[in-house]
């Protein structure tokens, strides 16, 4: 009965909510219909690009020290409040407002739907230009949120305050505008999609820079040069992130279609982009098995993202086998660039260059092997790929672009990061470094209790910890 009753309420509110007239038909044309389903496709999608950014705060929580995983996650959100502003004020002019093949001139602090015809770029799609901004806002957040990966443990809280409001302004818009504005990449006929290169790439860049001015964190290399292990704090968070992650995907390349309707072509994108990152967790895991002796988690989370890099720029140009193709190489290449960089004084605690940025170029140079004719036809940009006929023509046009954007972001971000070390500095000091950048930074830790008891542990001498002592820094115990 009390069922009944609850029905009925509801039927009754929505009716209320909603009168007779609003389901009648008022005359809507297929076309408003579909641009309606469109927009609201466009604004679902957006929001799972956003729901990532919680996804990237358990996977760096989780890979850092207990010490600074409050920190770390709490930045996510600063950076995520960065980018919000930063782009609505400056960046989305710069990437898609009117302008020339390098940067837009119009659409700054936009106010509404009003200001639509200063982004020509956009004209082409049926959604408001309010919801556009949204659905690239999104992916300027997560850019930011890979540049700022490869700071963590050690720079200090002002540097990613002043990094993300430059990069958001300075760097990721003009990569933008050059293969999404109307810039000149764009219109040499650059195939990446959802952002192999514009995304990952340029924000694996940067994060490239800052690992390497912000030199390794304490203990990370013995005396003899080789680096010592310094695992995360909590896999389990880590593995949770991920699976964020990958949730959040099905907004950042099936949502590039901005078209709920179109044949359902956002079914096989989400297709190509599933398969591929299953591939990736899947070679990862077996490379690591072989390499190492045990088959390795971390490992297998990256291969899974390092893989969706790579599939987001492809994943509206190649075939099914291709994506699995495309996703297993670039979960392999990745563990092994990871392996490589850090033997060679590279220090990024979250590998973001081997995830992001290897991936990545990966990524742009697949649709210039593999773009398949049918793709290119329906997606209406580039040329076939070197595998279907199509020659060097846009594997060539793939390597120009990545070239570009590279050298581009690694200049840009040298100049801003190379700025702040010579002013206020990049670099906590040692001795908030050891005490970690939840206490040092904002005055408490992400696990209060756990932390004293550590703590109190540690200032007991052995005969009072029962044989304990203090853990080295850099070793596998190290907070």
């Amino acid at each position: 009965m009390k069922k009944r009753w609850l029905g009925s309420l509801i039927a009754m509110s929505t009716l209320l909510a909603f009168p007779v007239s609003a389901f009648a038909d008022d005359g809507a044309t297929n076309v408003q219909l579909q641009a309606g389903l469109n927009s609201v496709f466009v604004f679902l999608a957006a929001l799972l690009v956003f729901f990532m950014q919680a996804g990237f705060a358990l996977l760096e929580a989780g890979s850092v020290r207990m010490k600074n995983a409050g920190h770390v996650a709490g930045k996510t959100v600063l950076t995520f409040g960065i980018s919000v502003v930063a782009f609505w004020a400056m960046g989305f002019g710069l990437a898609f407002g009117n302008g020339n093949s390098f940067f837009g001139l119009e659409g700054f602090f936009l106010s509404g739907d009003n200001m639509a015809e200063s982004f020509s770029s956009l004209a082409v799609y049926d959604v408001p230009t309010t919801i556009m901004f949204l659905f690239h806002l999104s992916f300027a957040a997560v850019s930011l949120a890979i540049a700022c990966g490869g700071m963590a443990e050690r720079a200090k809280l002002s540097v990613y305050i002043i990094f993300g409001i430059l990069f958001t302004i300075v760097i990721y818009p003009v990569v933008a505008h050059w293969v999404w504005g109307g810039g000149w990449l764009g219109s040499l006929g650059m195939q990446d999609f959802a952002g192999s290169t514009v995304v990952h790439l340029t924000g694996a860049t940067a994060a490239l820079v800052a690992t390497i001015l912000l030199k390794p964190r304490l203990g990370k290399y013995n005396k003899e040069g080789k680096p010592n292990s310094i695992p995360g704090h909590n896999q389990v968070l880590s593995v949770l992130g991920v699976l964020i992650i990958w949730i959040g995907w099905f907004g950042f390349n099936p949502g590039s279609t901005i078209s709920a309707l179109t044949d359902g072509f956002f079914g096989f994108v989400s297709l190509n982009t599933n398969i591929a990152a299953a591939a990736g967790a899947l070679a990862a895991l077996l490379v690591s098995w072989a390499v190492l002796g045990k088959a390795d988690i971390p490992s297998m989370l990256n291969g899974v993202l390092a893989a969706f890099v790579a599939i987001t720029g492809a994943c509206a140009f190649v075939e099914p086998w291709a994506a699995v193709v495309i996703g297993a190489v670039a979960g392999t290449i990745t563990f092994f660039t990871a392996q490589w960089f850090e033997r060679k004084g590279i220090d990024d605690p979250v590998y973001a260059f081997s995830v992001h940025g290897v991936a990545g170029m990966w990524g742009a140079v697949s649709t210039g092997l593999f773009a398949a004719p049918r793709l290119v036809e329906i997606t209406g940009v580039g040329n076939a790929g070197l595998f279907y006929g199509g020659g060097l023509g846009q594997l060539g046009v793939q390597l120009l672009g990545l070239t570009g954007t590279f050298a581009f972001v690694l200049v840009i971000s040298f100049l801003i990061l190379g700025l702040i070390k010579v002013t206020i500095g990049l670099r906590v000091t040692e001795e908030e470094e050891l005490m970690g950048l939840d206490i040092s930074e904002h005055g408490t830790y992400g696990y209060p209790e756990q932390m004293k008891l550590l703590t109190e542990s540690e200032s007991k001498p052995a005969s009072e910890s029962h044989g304990m002592t203090k853990p080295s820094i850099g070793s596998e115990s190290a907070i």
